[in-house]
């Protein structure tokens, strides 16, 4: 079986998808794309997204050799598969054709954009194209393509996180100190999520903008598979409720931790009976210890408002271990901060950010961890991803570019033809949408990334160039930028015309 799991290669697909090659109509040619069709959570502020995770897509699902055995295990399946149990159509001769004739790679030609970029509602992320007899096939990947919906909505959720974080910092955190900002934000995802696959690609998302995590799978992934070895994630030594609880008191607890990590950074988890008393008591005793380890110890309160918590152990910490005034103003403890790491949400964490520089301090001194919400409370409609078809060449040499456009759901329209996508230095270089007859001269940043099976010479970046690639356009593209050229659209609306036309006149139903 060539199939991932155990399963046939044919399965990895929607039923429908199956009963579509022998209905879609003779054609030279068909082509199709992807987009987000809207901002992550509709921001109407900050319209950048990122893409990322089709490398795991493909090398996971699409570049699989089929052979007739994976044919003869779907032929199986589907016998069974329509109403009453009766047999399901599938497109048995085209499978069989491609894995006699195309050394059982699926043809289709993908072309994307790359690993980490940062692009914009309408932007084509992907485009897909099938010829000839395998034309009806188009799309029949399109569910796992799509799939890349969660890796781009995970790393766009973190790059957002670090915005936020990036402003107080530049407020309140010294240049000498900047370098903590990637550890500000810590996975703790991975028992969140519904699998083991769901940890590594959501947790290597992460990854593109922040080290901290506890995602070891991710962390494993994202060093020895994506980035010749060299690491980037990192964690600490820390304490969950089940370590406090088994020792008579807190402070032996605490103890027993500092004899094994004090010299180093380590996390402490204190609301296990009453967070307040913990900090007024225990922590003295912590902080007198701290000075002669020289570690960092770090507070985690785990239930209550999470402004108040993280406060109250910012002035706990204030003063058991002391502070000093950085060149900007704002307080930095000597030894210790505070990690509020339940319940994190966008929103919580600028609530809480507010609160720590109002009150004083910088805002290296409180870090946050984020598990469910980072990881599963997430879906594909936070951005909309959608693939369509937009052009068909058909057998008669005819070319008819199309787009979705539902009178009753506008979100829903799509773009027509073919396209091109290229940097626009208007906008800093952010990514700019053609009809790829009309495009300009400049490369194409939609790149083949698979064409009927491998491309010779193709080779995907490595982490550490997926992350400057980031970091470096999300900081020089807009917030919001123009993600379809004036031609696109114009030709959008010549092409919405024409097919209303047809729908007013009746000529589109029959």
């Amino acid at each position: 079986m060539s199939g991932p799991f155990g399963l046939p290669l044919a399965l990895l697909t929607d039923s429908y998808k199956a009963s579509h090659a022998a209905v879609f109509p003779s054609a030279r040619s068909a082509t199709a794309y992807a987009e987000f069709r809207q901002p992550f959570n509709n921001d109407p502020n900050d319209q950048r997204m990122v893409f990322y995770g089709l490398q795991y897509i493909i090398t996971t699902y699409v570049d699989r050799v089929w052979t007739d055995s994976d044919v003869d295990t779907a032929k199986a399946f589907f016998s069974t598969h329509n109403a009453g149990h009766s047999a399901f159509p599938f497109p048995e001769a085209l499978f069989r054709k491609f894995v006699r004739e195309n050394n059982g790679h699926f043809p289709i030609r993908i072309h994307a954009m790359r690993e980490g970029s940062v692009v914009y509602p309408h932007t084509p992320v992907m485009q897909i194209s099938a010829r000839d007899e395998y034309a009806g096939l188009v799309t029949y990947l399109e569910s796992v393509l799509l799939m890349t919906w969660y890796p781009s909505a995970v790393a766009t959720l973190s790059r957002k996180a670090h915005t936020r974080i990036r402003e107080r910092y530049t407020q309140s955190v010294d240049d000498n100190m900047m370098w903590t900002l990637e550890t500000r934000m810590h996975d703790f995802g991975f028992r969140a999520c519904t699998c083991v696959e769901q940890s590594m690609l959501g947790g290597a998302a992460h990854l593109l903008t922040f080290a901290g995590s506890d995602t070891m799978s991710a962390a494993y992934y994202v060093q020895h598979v994506l980035n010749g070895g060299r690491a980037v994630a990192t964690s600490v030594p820390a304490t969950e409720h089940s370590v406090m609880t088994a020792y008579r008191n807190e402070l032996q607890a605490v103890l027993r931790v500092l004899d094994e990590y004090g010299q180093g950074v380590v996390a402490c988890v204190l609301d296990s009976y009453d967070y307040a008393r913990a900090l007024r008591e225990v922590l003295p005793m912590v902080a007198e210890r701290q000075v002669h380890d020289s570690g960092v110890f770090v507070i985690r309160p785990d239930s209550g408002d999470q402004v108040e918590a993280v406060l109250l152990g910012l002035r706990a910490a204030d003063r058991a271990f002391g502070s000093t005034l950085n060149s900007k103003g704002y307080k930095v403890i000597s030894g210790a901060s505070v990690i509020q790491g339940d319940g994190v949400t966008l929103d919580s964490l600028e609530r809480i950010l507010d609160a720590v520089v109002d009150a004083g301090f910088s805002a290296e001194c409180v870090g946050f961890g984020m598990g469910g919400g980072l990881l599963q409370k997430l879906d594909r409609d936070m951005m909309g991803m959608a693939v369509k078809l937009s052009s068909i060449t058909y057998e008669d040499g005819e070319t008819r570019d199309i787009m979705k456009f539902p009178k009753q759901g506008s979100a829903k329209v799509s773009l027509p033809g073919k396209f091109s996508v290229h940097a626009d230095a208007a906008q800093n270089g952010a990514p700019v949408a053609f009809r790829s007859s009309h495009a300009p001269s400049d490369p194409d940043l939609l790149e083949l990334v698979y064409d009927c099976g491998p491309v010779p010479g193709h080779a995907w970046d490595s982490f550490d160039a997926v992350r400057a690639r980031l970091d470096d356009q999300w900081t020089r593209f807009p917030k919001i930028a123009r993600a379809v050229s004036d031609d696109l659209l114009d030709y959008q609306k010549l092409v919405h015309d024409r097919q209303e036309q047809r729908v007013n006149d009746g000529s589109a139903f029959a």
